[in-house]
């Protein structure tokens, strides 16, 4: 604490400012005003960051303790003025909680009550929000007893005014030996971090993280010091590197991370005007700035912030695990006989913990740093690492060089880990936290602690690529098979499992350098894999999974999987029914281990859908691809059986076929055609439109919903529906339109609420969404405002210019519209009527939402069913949509117009 700082508080001007006014609170608020100004100018120009923090709370203290001796409280009053918490630390950012303790000698209140009162008053007025109790010593004492962040409050404590006698008889009375024993305080602390944890789903690495709670955060090293405090009686981090739980380069790393994070949570508190602890979206970007993070060809200066910062949490986390592991080993096992078990002549097991049975292990025999991860996978009783040898570890993580990594042993050892039976993910977590993996793999250091500065991809890379495998194995599990009916019974069909696993582990390896990161990341494995000394086969494969790892999402969600020719040139990308074995699990795995409200029913459908159709494409034979006809006949055939069972007249059936045309029979299943069918049928043409509704997806799958629509077509029938949809929040994951011979539309619309859940079995919301609908299409000249929602908070920070394409498909008479634009409520609606304005008429739809933007393909002609042929309205067109889609502050660039 500084002894006096002029600059940041002028007592005698002060003191003359007071005297100048009858009100003491001007005096107060300028001073305070004054001061905020002067730190915030220091944090800009780079002041130590500790010191600031320290200069926050000496200023805090002057000001309270001048608000304190305006009362009449004598020096020989039993009752002081004390600091608790972070603020009793000597530690305050610019909103952190100023936490008091005004403590008497007994509990009779009432002597105090009015100064007490009148002080607290003061401070309120003067705009210091406090946080504040009043107590006796022996109240403390009680309240110390039952309550745990009471007594770690109370731990952490400094007299501002009053005796100080009053604060050590408060410190006696909490002490370890009347209360609250180590050991009793490290299993309460543990089991309360394990809850903190938990809310933020146990990683480090959440999209807008908690500077203070989340994994690897400030609260995490109090919590270690809190312990050593009521273990060791010291309430300083180089103080544990006396008592042995910390070596010198591990408290440095510490201590440096604790300041980064101070940093980070001040520029926070200053961006926010407020005490926010979290790394919001809104501020990301400014404190990256602030901080003095610049942009590169190949990331955002954005990015290399957030790198910089879950690289510090993770290393935070990482010795947390070995402190903790250290206090678990004295505070609970002293005393106790340890149970010793060899596993072999480097390692053995102490009470469940793997052990090097000497120092020197691993300079000895450095394989023995790979080894030890594949014991704990071969042996899944193991229940981790003990402190002493995570150190070792971290010691000789040097050793990991060239010559290591092209070891026999060493590649041996590796690849043995991805054929273990069981704990391959957590071994590979554990090889990342303790910094091995990285190390072993350069190449997959790099993504550590990556962020892609986007809604979609919720983890950093390395984080997400650990939770792919993880997915991987997961799916092996009978309890997934439901969920997962196709992933699980594939995956057990691959011949080498472990090779999925190393292509998940390549997969998005070439993120964070610019370029395509499939084809960087196929380099990158194919050197791998000469290093390993893979097989040909084995290396052909998992470079064709890395390289291609995103083609068949691609695929499913962005083309028309009802076209023969879509199936054959995916069947011939995938060659033989191997490759598209692995290729499908892997895909599945990644959409879940992206972002798990990826995954619905509707995009398993359409996975399944390609898997299927590609299956029986490769099983005709590439030779033999099938023609629309035969198609179409398939579809029809079925679709007369299902019919004939529930009593419907085939000729009746036939009759209305003949109507629609083939597309129809292209884009839909045969239990679809069915359905629609019959209800068409029976459906009085009287009644007006005809809207049938129903899930997508087995019972007990969240999945999406499919609303049919038959009615008479009009040129406005696309905008006027989806403009309906929107009134009645609803998102459109797919549209596919087919208007009859007859002139009747039959359009299908695949969709989910607002919030992306399932409409499911609600009798009341799907009569709610048939009666707005029908309401809409009968009286379409009322046509439905297109609503005017408010951009949701994390949306806001993800402005971009809307990107389209024009040009005319190759094999079908229809306009391709390819579009990806931020995710703004009414998007739809917006094209829609853009559609009706230009005179367009939409046969297909392939809308794709991807976290922060939409990627959707429109299939479009012309008022006489014709492609687009006029280059100057197709550029009015673009213009027209990148217009609408475009936010104030983005610079819209021209795309490709191709007719």
């Amino acid at each position: 604490m500084p002894q006096m700082d002029p600059e940041l508080f002028d007592r005698g001007q002060f003191q003359a400012e007071l005297a100048l006014k009858s009100s003491p609170i001007p005096a107060f608020k300028k001073a305070i005003r004054q001061a905020r100004e002067v730190l915030d100018e220091r944090f800009a120009s780079g002041r130590d960051i500790r010191r600031l923090v320290e200069d926050r709370a000496w200023f805090v203290d002057q000001i309270l303790h001048e608000a304190w001796v305006r009362f009449d409280w004598s020096e020989d009053a039993d009752i002081a003025l004390v600091a608790v918490g972070g603020y009793g630390r000597g530690e305050l950012h610019p909103y952190s909680d100023i936490d008091l303790l005004i403590l008497l000698d007994n509990a009779d209140h009432e002597i105090f009550r009015t100064p007490i009162e009148a002080f607290l008053t003061l401070l309120w007025d003067i705009g210091l929000e406090v946080g504040q109790s009043v107590r006796s010593v022996e109240e403390c004492a009680e309240e110390a007893r039952a309550d745990l962040t009471v007594i770690t409050n109370l731990m952490e404590s400094r007299t501002i005014a009053g005796p100080e006698r009053l604060r050590q008889r408060m410190i006696e009375v909490t002490s370890p030996q009347r209360m609250w024993p180590s050991l009793q305080f490290f299993l309460a602390k543990r089991e309360e971090q394990a809850k903190r944890h938990a809310k933020y789903n146990d990683t480090e690495y959440n999209l807008e993280p908690n500077v203070k709670g989340s994994p690897g955060g400030l609260r995490d090293i109090q919590t270690i010091l809190w312990i050593a405090r009521r273990q060791f009686g010291t309430l300083n981090l180089h103080a544990m590197v006396g008592q042995g739980f910390l070596i010198e380069s591990e408290y440095s790393l510490l201590a440096s991370s604790q300041e980064f994070l101070w940093k980070v949570r001040y520029a926070l508190h200053m961006l926010a005007g407020r005490a926010e602890d979290r790394l919001l979206f809104d501020h990301q970007r400014r404190i990256a700035g602030l901080l003095g993070f610049e942009e590169t060809d190949a990331k955002l200066a954005v990015e290399r912030f957030m790198q910089k910062y879950y690289r510090v949490v993770m290393g935070i986390a990482e010795l947390n695990d070995l402190i903790n592991q250290h206090f678990e080993e004295v505070i609970l096992s002293t005393g106790k006989i340890c149970q010793l078990k060899p596993l072999n002549s480097r390692f053995q097991l102490r009470d469940g913990y793997i052990e090097a049975s000497n120092p020197n292990v691993f300079k000895r025999t450095p394989f023995a740093i790979l080894e030890i991860f594949v014991l704990m996978a071969q042996h899944p009783e193991i229940k981790g690492v003990r402190a002493d040898t995570i150190r070792l570890l971290r010691d000789h993580r040097h050793l990991i060089d060239d010559e290591f990594r092209s070891d026999i042993r060493n590649t041996s050892l590796f690849i043995e880990l991805f054929k273990s039976s069981q704990g391959i993910h957590r071994n590979l977590r554990r090889m990342n936290r303790y910094g091995i993996l990285g190390r072993y793999l350069p190449e997959f250091g790099h993504i550590v602690g990556q962020m892609q500065h986007d809604l979609f991809h919720i983890y950093t890379v390395d984080a997400h690529t650990l939770n792919l495998i993880k997915h991987l194995r997961k799916l092996r599990r009978p309890e997934l098979a439901e969920k997962f009916p196709l992933a699980s019974k594939v995956i057990d069909k691959l011949p080498k499992p472990e090779l999925i696993y190393l292509a998940g582990l390549y997969h998005d390896i070439g993120k964070g350098r610019g370029g395509d990161h499939s084809a960087l990341g196929a380099v990158d494995a194919e050197a791998f894999a000469h290093r390993h000394h893979l097989p040909a086969w084995d290396t052909r494969l998992i470079v064709w999974l890395v390289q291609n790892h995103l083609t068949m999402s691609t695929t499913a969600q962005r083309k028309d999987l009802s076209d023969p020719q879509v199936i054959f040139d995916f069947a011939q990308l995938v060659g033989d029914q191997t490759h598209l074995d692995y290729l499908y699990v892997l895909t599945v795995a990644d959409i879940n281990a992206t972002n798990p409200s990826l995954w619905n029913s509707w995009r398993a459908s359409l996975l399944r859908q390609l898997y299927t159709e590609t299956k029986r494409a490769l099983l005709r034979g590439l030779e033999n691809p099938l023609d629309r006809e035969e198609q179409i006949r398939q579809t029809q055939s079925a679709a007369l059986d299902i019919l004939a069972r529930a009593g419907i007249d085939p000729d009746d059936a036939e009759q209305l076929w003949s109507q629609l045309g083939d597309d129809y029979f292209l884009r839909h299943t045969a239990g679809d055609v069915a359905w629609h069918t019959e209800a068409i049928i029976q459906h009085p043409a009287s009644d007006g439109p005809l809207v049938l509704i129903r899930e997508t997806a087995q019972r007990d799958v969240e999945g999406a919903t499919q609303i049919f629509i038959y009615a008479p077509d009009q040129h406005d029938f696309f905008a006027v529906t989806v403009a309906a949809m929107d009134q009645l929040n609803l998102n459109i994951h797919d549209a596919r339109i087919i208007t009859s011979t007859s002139q009747f539309t039959l359009d299908t619309y695949i969709v989910l609420d607002a919030d992306g859940g399932s409409i499911g079995d609600n009798p009341e919301r799907i009569r709610e969404i048939r009666a707005g609908l029908i309401d809409t299409l009968k009286n379409p000249d009322d046509y439905p405002s297109i609503i005017q929602r408010r951009v949701p908070r994390q949306l806001k920070h993800f402005a971009f210019a809307p990107r389209l394409t024009i040009h005319n498909d190759a094999q079908r008479p229809v306009t391709v519209l390819d579009l990806t634009a931020p995710d703004r409520p009414g998007l739809l609606a917006r094209i829609g009527k853009i559609f009706l304005d230009f005179d367009l008429s939409l046969q297909n739809a392939k809308i794709t939402t991807l976290g922060e933007r939409v990627e959707d393909v429109f299939f479009v002609t012309d008022a006489a069913n014709q492609p687009l042929s006029d280059p100057q309205l197709c550029a009015r067109l673009q213009q027209a949509i990148v217009q609408q889609l475009s936010d104030a502050d983005s610079t819209v660039a021209p795309e490709r117009i191709s007719i």
